[in-house]
């Protein structure tokens, strides 16, 4: 049994298909805006997109397309959303906060209760089933929401953001939970934590203006990253072009002319077909003249921004970066709006199919 969905919010610029598998966790990245929370919305039945549908297993969510306009309304669907924040009823102690699912189902009280206290003994906080949300701390709250999403037995679970409001104590407790209880069932992960996604997910998505740009295997895509974003979070610069016999053959933007990247082509890559260049921002050096030799690459670029990472510090311009020194930025007077030479070795360079 999978989930498959296809939809179309015109007024958010969403236009995604995408499936999980039975016993799948996939992670959707991206920057803000990217739609990954209309995504969400929508499999929750909060967003009515204008076209589209959407099946859970045998159970049709939604169906826009056809004569017959299905909608299931949310409480029927058999998924369950965990937000940000854990939205809790006030009124209610922890146990029944829990036991509201089931009993919403049609269980009874005792059977309601005794599936409250089940989950709550999973996610560790059993010893608080007598308390009002309000007598808790963020990261208690946060895990009996994730026991009450689990006590409704849903069939697609599907979690926004749910560490980000946690602090840094509170997020690696219910991070280990999370991969815990999420193991064999079907789940959808807003994060922009690269940590959840390798530690949560099987397959990565990632989003950008409403369309999926990049989807694979959870840690391939962060080794052979084919996105700006992925690129980003996996700490390296990423080039996009057109493969050439020994590397790549850039288009002009903005920041950079068209330019020659030399590096090394994987088995995949073809020359004349679209890839990307890649490489890590401490294989970069930074020169205030235009750096010679053929082994090396060398972009003519303007600082944006300088940074500290670590022991070192980041000099940023447009989408590229470098790792230096403190004492060689001081020595190259590097400030935002310098113009110099990024330049990095081909043996860094790695060049794969798009």
């Amino acid at each position: 049994m999978s989930f498959h969905i296809d939809a179309t919010v015109r007024a958010r610029n969403l236009d995604v298909s995408l499936s999980v598998g039975q016993a799948e966790t996939v992670a959707i990245l991206g920057p803000n805006g990217a739609g990954k929370s209309t995504l969400l919305s929508v499999a929750a039945g909060l967003v009515r997109p204008d076209a589209g549908s959407a099946r859970l297993g045998d159970q049709v969510l939604f169906d826009l397309d056809g004569g017959s306009r299905v909608w299931t309304p949310p409480h029927l669907r058999g998924t369950a959303l965990l937000a940000q924040e854990p939205l809790l009823f006030p009124h209610l102690s922890v146990l029944d906060n829990v036991a509201f699912g089931p009993r919403s189902a049609g269980a009874s009280r005792a059977e309601s209760r005794e599936t409250a206290r089940y989950w709550l003994a999973e996610v560790d906080v059993m010893e608080f089933a007598g308390r009002k949300p309000g007598q808790l701390s963020g990261g208690q709250a946060q895990r009996v929401a994730v026991a009450r999403a689990l006590a409704a037995s849903p069939g697609l679970l599907l979690l926004d953001e749910p560490m980000s409001a946690l602090d840094i104590h509170a997020a690696p407790h219910l991070r280990r939970l999370l991969k815990r209880v999420l193991s064999g069932r079907r789940a959808l992960i807003i994060t922009h934590d690269v940590l959840d996604a390798l530690m949560l997910a099987d397959r990565v998505i990632v989003m950008d203006k409403g369309r999926i740009v990049e989807e694979g295997a959870t840690r391939e895509v962060f080794r052979r990253p084919r996105s700006q974003f992925a690129a980003g979070l996996a700490g390296v610069n990423l080039m996009s072009g057109t493969v050439t016999e020994d590397g790549l053959r850039t288009l002009a933007t903005a920041e950079l002319p068209d330019l020659h990247v030399a590096g090394h082509l994987d088995d995949e890559a073809e020359p004349g077909e679209p890839g990307v260049a890649a490489f890590p921002p401490s294989a970069v050096s930074i020169f205030l003249d235009a750096a010679h030799g053929s082994p090396r690459n060398s972009f003519p670029v303007a600082i944006t921004d300088l940074e500290p990472h670590g022991d070192h510090i980041r000099v940023r311009a447009g989408d590229l970066a470098a790792d230096i020194t403190p004492s060689a930025s001081a020595e190259l007077g590097l400030e935002p709006g310098s113009r110099v030479f990024f330049v990095v070795k081909a043996t860094a360079v790695q060049v794969y199919a798009a």
